[in-house]
């Protein structure tokens, strides 16, 4: 029988090796730069090796381990066809929920799925990845890209990432180190971060009608440009405190909000009070609530509300942190306190009080 339609191939099914191949070679250069001296190999291995001789410094280390994606964020940066940020949120994604522990993040892998490899967008996701590993002051050690046709459109793409750390065991933080009498610190977000996304995509879009390329005088700059800011690195900042500070706990603020992020690192018997005066929420999350009729609790279980981080510190630390954290820039400020719960009888772990500033 002869074949009319030609031979079948790879390449005729959707999947380009040659393009995966020289997608490789343009994002060498980016993963060259995030390295740490335990990083070993070079790009186009199996896997990624780090010199675990580098933990013989420790007395108990304890790997820490974490993995995340950056959500419906990607179809703004498809949509926008701007795509060397989300790298970076992907990093802030998973070093951060590293550092919550005290771990130092060591190193990173990437998995990018596509629906069509097109060298420089690939090689620019990668930039991202890579900038924030810098950021971050872990190594880029390896990743995948996986060419998918007939799952994805030619122009999506999702990306994933996990990342292991290191922290000393009788330095391990978390809720059995927090005490009645802690300062809740907060620490500013750099905007939506990486979390929200299809609560802010459906209002900005479907009810409001706005354009990315619309001017939005409350933000100064484009709505797009607002939506593409990457999420804020704090990694090394927080790794700052615990080498100056008592610090006891962090809490990433991602899906949940800050209420829930923080509960998660408090013991059965505390309660934290968390005051809103303390602090205004940037613009985004304004025009979030008020162009699709979100009321705040909604907006508050749903959005960081402009807090990023959080660290519960001893009292007596917390002018200290606050210094050492202006001192790196990052806009920081006493925003609660810890007690026993039955002093407030709260049924909550976190109690929200007061309304936002401005």
């Amino acid at each position: 029988m002869t074949d009319t339609q030609g031979s079948a191939s790879y390449k005729a099914a959707g999947v380009d090796i040659e393009a995966g191949d020289r997608a490789v070679e343009l994002m060498k250069e980016w993963v060259g730069r995030a390295q740490r001296p335990e990083s070993l190999g070079g790009l186009g291995g199996f896997a990624g090796l780090f010199d675990a001789s580098a933990l013989k410094r420790y007395e108990r280390p304890l790997l820490a381990s974490a993995t995340d994606g950056v959500g419906t964020k990607v179809a703004v940066a498809q949509r926008m066809d701007v795509h060397d940020t989300i790298g970076r949120d992907l990093v802030a994604m998973v070093v951060d929920d590293l550092v919550v522990c005290g771990a130092e993040p060591l190193f990173l892998t990437d998995y990018i799925c596509v629906g069509k490899v097109v060298p420089e967008r690939v090689s620019a996701i990668v930039k991202g990845i890579a900038e924030g590993c810098v950021l971050a002051g872990c190594a880029l050690v390896g990743g995948e890209t996986a060419e998918h046709p007939g799952l994805l459109g030619p122009d999506a793409y999702d990306v994933a990432g996990a990342g292991t750390g290191v922290v000393e065991a009788d330095r391990l933080l978390g809720a059995e180190r927090v005490r009645a009498g802690d300062a809740v610190i907060a620490m500013a977000s750099s905007g939506l971060h990486s979390n929200g996304y299809s609560l802010a995509r459906h209002v900005f879009f479907d009810r409001a009608g706005w354009a990315l390329d619309r001017e939005v005088p409350e933000f100064g700059r484009t709505l797009g440009a607002e939506l593409l800011e990457p999420t804020r690195i704090y990694s090394l900042d927080c790794l700052a405190l615990t080498r100056t500070t008592e610090v006891h706990a962090f809490a990433h603020v991602t899906g949940g909000g800050l209420a829930s992020n923080l509960a998660r690192v408090l013991p059965g018997h505390l309660h934290a009070t968390v005051d809103r005066s303390t602090w205004t929420p940037g613009a985004v999350f304004d025009a979030v609530g008020r162009l699709g009729g979100v009321v705040r609790a909604e907006l508050e279980k749903t959005l960081n509300m402009g807090v990023g981080m959080v660290a519960v510190v001893a009292p007596e630390a917390a002018d200290a942190a606050l210094a050492t954290l202006a001192d790196r820039g990052v806009d920081a400020w006493t925003v609660g306190e810890i007690t026993e719960r039955g002093e407030r009888g709260a049924d909550e772990a976190v109690t929200l009080t007061g309304d936002y500033a401005g």
